[in-house]
């Protein structure tokens, strides 16, 4: 007789390891299944803890290259020890990876591994290599993931033609490294080489990097990166991909109908992730995917089958892990019972360069297209004593409000730290605050967030005390 679970979770990724534990938390006998020997999905073994690891690695590098003499820290000899970086990278991981494991035991969840696929609405699969054994479960909650989307036209090869699982395992630098896509992973792993040393051309689709979020903190971002050896070519279609045993060429036409062809190392494809639901054999449960293959969820993240929810990469929605983690937790509560709320309006975005780039809530653009009336509010970190203490002054803090009632629609930066400082917005939209009450609110002296504190004065007519 096979193993009986009340919820069973397809992917042990930020989201379905949260949805597991929290599950597990309402009294729930849970199983969790995951392709990977260890748990963690895409964010922890070859997406966001990596990429970060190596981007503070690098960026120590870089400091160390370029800054250290201003700050009076003289340093001669530097030498990079590139084997030594990758490996820092992957005890992070592992590190991480153990912690999510005891996690997992603590709650009494039973693990399986291996890839998982639905026999029926209430019976689980799970096969690994030429093995495979069933269970059966109440609920069922689908958190597979992506995968990143190759071009049709040139698929990964790993070696000259890139996704960013292998350009976060690469073995040496490149010289020249072509990014095709201008979104956050190909201008943070583009971050890390170009701190490295590496040349980098980024192709972008639309006339503007980062092309989702406000367009002003876009033109400085692209600005800063200059600083590393980046060089753009914007609104510009990618028509073909040939790798040599050497090196790679690039052929792209520019909107303006102008041809051009770029050679490099090596090129990393990075034009989004598609939902990885391709093993789950939906159609034995009667589950279909939209056209972009996302499976289709109610206000309550259910699909048409009513025992069966979904949750992260594979439904709409931006592909981020908080976002996940906290649609796991909305899941497990709607099974056991509990309305808890989802508000995607106050789902923060992060570009972890430097200067970092951060935002939540509605763009200008946004709102102009709603017709919405608001008021804008800017600081420059240039005007920030603590930014300038660190020598760090690129970028600025927006913040938009509402023109009649003044609560805070949506708030915006480039800088130092921004990572950490959209907290703040974020905490201040979820309870409706106005731009009044954060441009009241005491600040710590000399801190960053006090460029938010200033650029919401402005925002409230013109109130700054610092510029």
């Amino acid at each position: 007789m096979s193993k009986q679970f009340d919820v069973a979770v397809i992917g042990g990724g930020p989201g379905g390891y949260i949805a597991a534990i929290r599950a597990a938390q309402l009294g729930f006998n849970v199983a969790i299944v995951e392709k990977h020997n260890g748990l963690g999905g895409t964010c922890l073994n070859v997406g966001c803890i990596p990429s970060k690891a190596l981007l503070d690695s690098s960026e120590y590098y870089h400091l160390a290259k370029h800054s250290f003499g201003d700050h009076g820290i003289e340093i001669s000899g530097i030498k990079l020890n590139f084997k030594q970086m990758m490996a820092r990278k992957e005890n992070v991981i592992s590190s991480t990876g153990i912690g999510i494991n005891y996690l997992i035991k603590k709650n009494n969840i039973t693990r399986f591994e291996g890839l998982g696929s639905f026999i029926d609405t209430k019976m689980i699969k799970v096969t690994s290599g030429n093995k495979s054994e069933s269970f059966s479960c109440k609920y069922t909650i689908i958190a597979t993931g992506s995968e990143p989307t190759p071009l049709p036209f040139a698929s990964f090869d790993g070696k000259r033609i890139l996704s960013s699982t292998h350009a976060l395992s690469l073995t040496s630098i490149p010289k020249e490294l072509i990014i095709i896509g201008g979104g956050v992973i190909g201008l943070e792993i583009g971050s890390v080489y170009g701190r490295l040393g590496a040349n980098i051309t980024v192709i972008e689709f639309f006339d503007s990097l980062i092309p989702m979020m406000d367009r002003g903190v876009a033109k400085s971002l692209q600005k800063s990166l200059e600083k590393l050896n980046f060089k753009y070519h914007l609104s510009t279609k990618v028509t073909a991909i040939k790798a040599g045993d050497n090196d790679v060429t690039v052929t792209a036409e520019e909107r303006s109908g102008k041809s051009l062809t770029l050679k490099g190392d090596q090129v990393l494809v990075s034009i989004g992730r598609r939902p990885f639901t391709k093993h789950l054999n939906l159609d034995n449960i009667g589950l279909k995917t939209d056209k972009t293959g996302r499976i289709e969820v109610d206000n309550c993240l259910q699909t048409s089958v009513k025992n069966i929810h979904a949750i992260g990469d594979v439904i709409a929605g931006p592909m981020l892990a908080h976002k996940a983690e906290e649609e796991g937790v909305a899941v497990a509560e709607f099974i056991a019972g509990e309305k808890p709320e989802l508000n995607y309006n106050v789902i923060p975005s992060v570009v972890y360069t430097w200067p970092e780039v951060a935002s939540v809530g509605k763009t200008e653009e946004e709102l102009k297209a709603d017709k919405t009336k608001y008021k804008v509010g800017t600081f420059p970190f240039k005007a920030s004593g603590r930014a300038r203490a660190l020598g760090e002054m690129d970028g600025f803090v927006k913040v938009l409000s509402d023109e009649k009632t003044d609560e805070i629609l949506g708030v915006h930066m480039i800088g130092p730290r921004c990572s950490d400082m959209i907290a703040e917005a974020v905490v201040a939209m979820v309870f409706k605050a106005s731009a009044e009450d954060i441009g009241r609110i005491v600040h710590a002296h000399p801190t960053f967030t006090e460029s938010l504190k200033e650029a919401a004065l402005m925002a409230t007519g013109g109130r700054e005390l610092h510029m």
